[in-house]
C-alpha cells in the first residue's frame, strides 16, 4: 500500500497496534477538546499565496540554536517507542539522522541514551527532561546526556502532575514486562508500590518553579528550551530567566483539557519574544501547509509526535523516513504555491485568519 499522507500512517496503526498502545499514543486528557482543538485549529488558517515569484528552485533549510537541519520539523519526545516497534528509539534515530533534522529524546524511552547515541551517532538531538522530586535523578541524566552529545535539555514544565487519559485508566495501561523505561533501568528496583508510565507514581515534582530553571542552568552548559508554555506572560518570564528557546505546546492536548490549541497561542508568544528567543511549536502538525502556517505565524521549527510513532508501526526506521519525506515535500511544494523560495520569505503576511 502506497503510503501518500500522514492519515495513511495513522489509519494503519490504528489497524495494526494493539488496543491499549493505540489508546495510549491517541490519548487525550478529559474530554480530548484540547487534542482535537490542536488539528481543528489549523484548518482555520488561511494562507495568502504570492504568484509570479519564480519558485523554480527552493530551499527547505534552517537552523535551530545555530545548528542548520534540512527543513524546519523535528520529532517531539514521545514515550515508549518500543511498544509501536520493536527497535524503538533506536529507528526513530537512525531515521532523523538520515533526514538531517532534530530529535528530542524522551526521558521515557524504552531505549537507553546511550543505545540512541551508538545508533545514530551523527545524529543532532536534544534531551527532554522532567525535574524529579530526587533532584540528583534529574542532575545525573542531565550529566550523562551532556556527555553523550545532546546539544539541548527539553525542560517539560506542563507536567507537575499527569493529566486525566480515560481510555489509559480504563485500560489499565502498563507497559508490557519486556519493556522498561530504559534510562532509569536499575534506579527504581526498591519501589514497591503503584506505576505511572512506568515509574513510581509520585517520582515527578509538582513543586517545580522558575527557581529550577537557576537550579538547571547551574548544573549545565547546554542551551535550555522550556516546552509547555502556553501565554505570553510565561514567554517573557521565560526570556527573564535566560533560557535559549520555547516550545509552545499543550502536550498533545494531554495535560489541560480546555486550554488553546498550539497554533492559537504561538502568535502572542511570538509577539512577545520579538526574536529575542527561538519559538517553536508542536502538537496538531499533519501537513506541509501547517508547517507552512506555523512558520508563517513566527516558529522557527515544528516538531511531530503522533505522526513519528505512525510511522515506526508502519515500517520502524523506514516508516519514520516516510513520514518526515512526505511532510517535507509537502512543506516544499506549499512554500512553492505561495510564492516563497526559501524560510527566509516565509512570513505573517501569508497568514489570513478566515472567518470560520
Amino acid at each position: 500500500m502506497q503510503m501518500v499522507c500522514l492519515t495513511d500512517f495513522e489509519e494503519y496503526a490504528k489497524e495494526h497496534l494493539s488496543k491499549a498502545t493505540w489508546d495510549y499514543y491517541a490519548a487525550g486528557a478529559d474530554e480530548c477538546c484540547t487534542r482535537d482543538d490542536n488539528l481543528l485549529a489549523y484548518k482555520r488558517i488561511r494562507l495568502r499565496p504570492r504568484i509570479l515569484r519564480d519558485v523554480s528552485v527552493s530551499d527547505t533549510r534552517t537552523t535551530v540554536q545555530g545548528t542548520e537541519i534540512s527543513f524546519p520539523v523535528g520529532i517531539a519526545p514521545t514515550a515508549f517507542h518500543c511498544l509501536a516497534w520493536h527497535e524503538g528509539e533506536v529507528a526513530t534515530a537512525r531515521a532523523t539522522e538520515a533526514l538531517n533534522t532534530c530529535y528530542i529524546t524522551s526521558t521515557y524511552s524504552t531505549c537507553s541514551v546511550e543505545e540512541i547515541v551508538a545508533a545514530a551517532p551523527n545524529g543532532y538531538r536534544w534531551f527532554q527532561l522532567y525535574v524529579y522530586r530526587d533532584r540528583k535523578l534529574s542532575e545525573q541524566m542531565v550529566h550523562r546526556v551532556e556527555a553523550l552529545g545532546y546539544k539541548a535539555l527539553v525542560l517539560t514544565v506542563d507536567v507537575p502532575y499527569t493529566g486525566k487519559r480515560r481510555n489509559d485508566i480504563r485500560n489499565q495501561f502498563k507497559l508490557p514486562p519486556h519493556l522498561k523505561v530504559k534510562n532509569f533501568d536499575g534506579v527504581f528496583q526498591e519501589t514497591a508500590g503503584p506505576e505511572e508510565y512506568g515509574i513510581p507514581a509520585n517520582t515527578l515534582d509538582p513543586s517545580i518553579s522558575w527557581k529550577d530553571v537557576y537550579w538547571l542552568q547551574s548544573i549545565t552548559r547546554l542551551p535550555i528550551i522550556i516546552k509547555g508554555i502556553l501565554t505570553k506572560e510565561d514567554a517573557e518570564l521565560a526570556v527573564e530567566h535566560g533560557v535559549q528557546g520555547i516550545i509552545v505546546s499543550n502536550h498533545g492536548g494531554r495535560q489541560l483539557d480546555g486550554g488553546p490549541a498550539s497554533i492559537d497561542a504561538l502568535p502572542e508568544i511570538v509577539d512577545t519574544v520579538q526574536g529575542r528567543i527561538e519559538v517553536y511549536v508542536d502538537g496538531g502538525i499533519r501537513t506541509g501547509s501547517d508547517v507552512l502556517k506555523a512558520l508563517a505565524l513566527g516558529a522557527k521549527c515544528v516538531f511531530i509526535g503522533r505522526p513519528a510513532v505512525w510511522g515506526l508501526a508502519y515500517k520502524g526506521e523506514e516508516g519514520v523516513r516516510e513520514v518526515l519525506q512526505i511532510l517535507n515535500d509537502e512543506f516544499r511544494l506549499s512554500m512553492a504555491l505561495s510564492g516563497c523560495r526559501n524560510v527566509a520569505e516565509i512570513n505573517r503576511n501569508l497568514i489570513q485568519f478566515s472567518k470560520l
